[in-house]
């Protein structure tokens, strides 16, 4: 019970955010492209497997970025107790894990068509050296969104089987998004990141962080709506997007205290609704 225990906190299985995170942009993909006059049993099974991967590659993610980070979590008041950087979990055992998950995942990806598959594999080096690139660079939180979002094209070819401009237009906005709720994010840890020489968006833009936010937010909500034009979605998807645009600026841009650490990990984790009042906008947007 205690490995078990100890597994589950290095996966961050009981925190459901990093893995919905990484699921909502797959679910806006395979819902922008399917057609819902066919059957619909199809367009849940894809559902359900995009689900399963996005646990599995979320619990492998953060296997990997405790390894590579295992010295600076040390350093850090929130991170100190991770199995790996406490030294419960060894660098060996965990690789393991990963590894049994990442093989766990290809057998879910296998279920798609081999444009899909083949596009996924592709992601790979993507997903597991974001974590160096606070190392390098203050926009890590760019690596995490073109990372966290590739899921959207992955939704939209297992249907299509090509990548048309109408996904990219979509996936180009989500980075945005990301960059947004990750800056939001990382002003938990600013000080012991300054500290220890790590970078990141939270830091570059520490004196106007909703200046940052706005800016990102804006430009995701436009190629929200130019993917719903683009698409010829109905009224009610362009309805719905107001719904979008007030929980960015109002619920997560006023309410934003930088200051206050709680206040952020709430507004971060409130991206896991948001994710779900895109995927109801894109859907009574296809209604006929």
């Amino acid at each position: 019970m205690n490995q078990l225990n100890l597994f589950a906190e290095l996966t961050r299985i009981k925190k459901p955010i990093g893995y919905m995170l990484l699921f909502w942009p797959c679910s806006w993909g395979l819902t922008l492209a399917y057609d819902f006059s066919s059957d619909l049993n199809i367009y849940f099974f894809y559902l359900l497997l995009f689900f399963l991967g996005s646990v599995l590659m979320r619990s492998a993610g953060c296997i990997v970025n405790d390894i590579l980070d295992r010295n600076f979590d040390k350093k850090v008041f929130r991170t100190k107790d991770r199995p790996i950087a406490s030294g419960k979990i060894s660098v060996k055992l965990a690789l393991l894990y990963s590894v049994i998950l990442c093989l766990i995942a290809f057998l879910v990806l296998i279920n798609f068509n081999f444009f899909t598959i083949i596009i996924a594999l592709a992601s790979m080096p993507l997903a597991f050296t974001y974590p160096l690139m606070k190392r390098f660079t203050y926009w890590p939180q760019l690596f995490l969104g073109i990372t966290f979002n590739y899921g959207l094209l992955l939704g939209w070819t297992c249907i299509n089987e090509e990548i048309t401009l109408i996904p990219i237009i979509f996936y180009l906005g989500a980075i945005f998004w990301t960059l947004g709720y990750d800056t939001i994010y990382g002003f938990q840890d600013l000080e012991d990141d300054e500290i220890i020489g790590v970078k990141s968006t939270s830091i570059k833009f520490k004196k106007n962080p909703k200046i940052f936010l706005s800016i990102c937010y804006l430009i995701f909500i436009l190629l929200f709506i130019v993917t719903g034009i683009k698409l010829n979605l109905n009224n009610y998807f362009f309805l719905g997007s107001m719904a979008v645009l007030f929980h960015l600026f109002v619920i997560q841009i006023i309410n934003f205290n930088k200051e206050n650490e709680e206040n952020c990990l709430k507004i971060f984790k409130s991206n896991n609704i948001l994710g779900l009042i895109i995927l109801i906008c894109i859907l009574i947007g296809k209604l006929n």
